[in-house]
């Protein structure tokens, strides 16, 4: 299937190393190792950073076709720290190349249109997407609600919401979600996607990461629920993780594979590259089957 996905390309520093990254480039790459056609529609600056990341577009096997590069901004880059539980807090630099995303240029059908939030944190962004969705049709619509303070917005959340057929999000950011749609009250996570999907009828299916407890997934069309607890594994990093678990939840729900078979597949690959530093470490999915 073709999955075409909006977002951010940037470059996580540490201290002392630096590694691709960005949502939209994490599920790319793991939709890529499940034998998908990864298209990244983003931006590049036309300096050394973007040169390393169209190379590792291509080793990953992600199509470059739709990545503009631009003269007059840099690649994306964020600062990252590791407290000591592994969680990370991130430093992301602002006007950079993935800001200025063009759209005109797509051409072709796709299954699959992938967004977050975090690439709307600009309003060109924003104008941009908003006039794919309404000029090109799309089988599904996946929206991860990334909320990185202060890079969100009530109008993108709510866009997000109102736009896809598959939304997912973690616990940690459900208050800023419920607070962005008016519907304080709901601290019971599925109280809330039920709530949601009754509110939204454009939804098909909701995902709530819920970190270390696991995975929550709601077909809003059915009522039908599942839950998968986490894998006991060494934590080395949760960069990446989510994207991994949207990634192979979606490649077994286009699939039509059952409910319950979706999150326990998604929660074993995101299981192993929490055990690993790379947030699209090398694996074949058939490990995971």
């Amino acid at each position: 299937m073709k999955i075409l996905c909006f977002g951010e390309i940037l470059w996580d520093v540490y201290p002392d190393k630096k590694y691709i990254g960005g949502a939209s480039l994490n599920f790319a790459g793991h939709m890529a190792k499940h034998g998908e056609e990864a298209y990244m529609l983003s931006a590049l600056g036309c300096d050394d950073l973007g040169e390393e990341a169209e190379a590792v577009l291509s080793r990953l096997g992600i199509s470059c076709a739709y990545v503009a590069r631009l003269r007059d901004k840099e690649t994306g880059k964020c600062l990252v720290t590791l407290d000591d539980h592994s969680i990370p807090s991130y430093d992301l630099l602002r006007d950079v190349a993935y800001d200025f995303i063009p759209c005109d240029g797509v051409e072709g059908d796709f299954d699959v249109l992938y967004f977050g939030t975090l690439a709307l944190r600009g309003e060109e962004n924003f104008r941009s997407l908003r006039r794919l969705v309404r000029t090109h049709s799309f089988g599904e619509i996946f929206s991860d609600v990334n909320i990185r303070p202060p890079f969100y917005s009530r109008e993108t959340v709510r866009f997000s919401v109102e736009t896809a057929t598959v939304l997912k999000m973690s616990l940690e950011e459900l208050p800023a979600v419920t607070d962005a749609l008016d519907m304080r009250g709901y601290e019971d996570y599925k109280r809330f996607a039920h709530a949601l999907a009754r509110a939204n009828s454009n939804l098909k299916c909701i995902l709530i990461t819920l970190g270390g407890e696991g995975a929550y997934a709601l077909d809003c069309r059915t009522g039908a629920e599942a839950f998968c607890g986490a894998r006991t594994v060494p934590v080395v990093s949760t960069v990446g993780a989510g994207d991994s678990f949207s990634a192979a939840f979606l490649y077994q729900y286009l699939r039509s594979k059952e409910l319950q078979a979706c999150v326990e597949y998604a929660t074993r690959i995101a299981g192993f590259v929490v055990s690993r530093f790379d947030a699209v470490p090398d694996y074949s999915p058939k490990d995971f089957s």
